[in-house]
């Protein structure tokens, strides 16, 4: 995984933060992105547990998370929409790329000890196509299915 640097800038007041390239304010902090970051909905109980199942299984260092409707997520990812996040778990990888849903599944895979395997799985072209559409049934139904499991 390539690190990308980054420059997390905090504004005159203290509060808050941008991020920039260049990094030519004195009140600049230089932090390389070299974990993927999910974003997820913390309202909803099954995301939640997805999170924390992630979390127990995760190489050291290889995520962050940061609920959808957090502050430090429109401030960070403003490119990322409350409508975007809400419908669909996004992944940031190092290089910003995003991925979302079912997209991101096998790339989060690759962060956690074992489960390589399955992430090969997810990558065949059957699974591929069938894998959009079992993650869009389970995100529409996801409220239910947390109350169920």
């Amino acid at each position: 995984m390539q690190d990308i640097i980054k420059f997390h800038c905090y504004n005159n007041s203290g509060s808050g933060y941008s991020i920039n390239n260049r990094g030519s304010s004195s009140n600049c902090i230089e932090k390389k992105m070299n974990k993927m970051t999910i974003i997820y909905d913390g309202q909803c109980g099954l995301c939640q547990g997805s999170i924390t199942w992630i979390k127990d299984r995760a190489l050291p260092g290889q995520f962050e998370f940061i609920a959808c409707q957090s502050a430090e997520r429109k401030t960070r990812f403003p490119e990322i929409t409350t409508g975007e996040c809400l419908s669909a778990l996004q992944l940031i990888l190092a290089d910003r790329r995003i991925l979302s849903g079912a997209d991101a599944i096998p790339e989060i895979l690759t962060g956690l000890k074992g489960w390589r395997w399955l992430e090969k799985c997810l990558r065949l072209k059957p699974v591929r196509y069938i894998s959009p559409i079992v993650y869009s049934f389970v995100a529409k139904h996801r409220n239910f299915l947390a109350c169920v499991l």
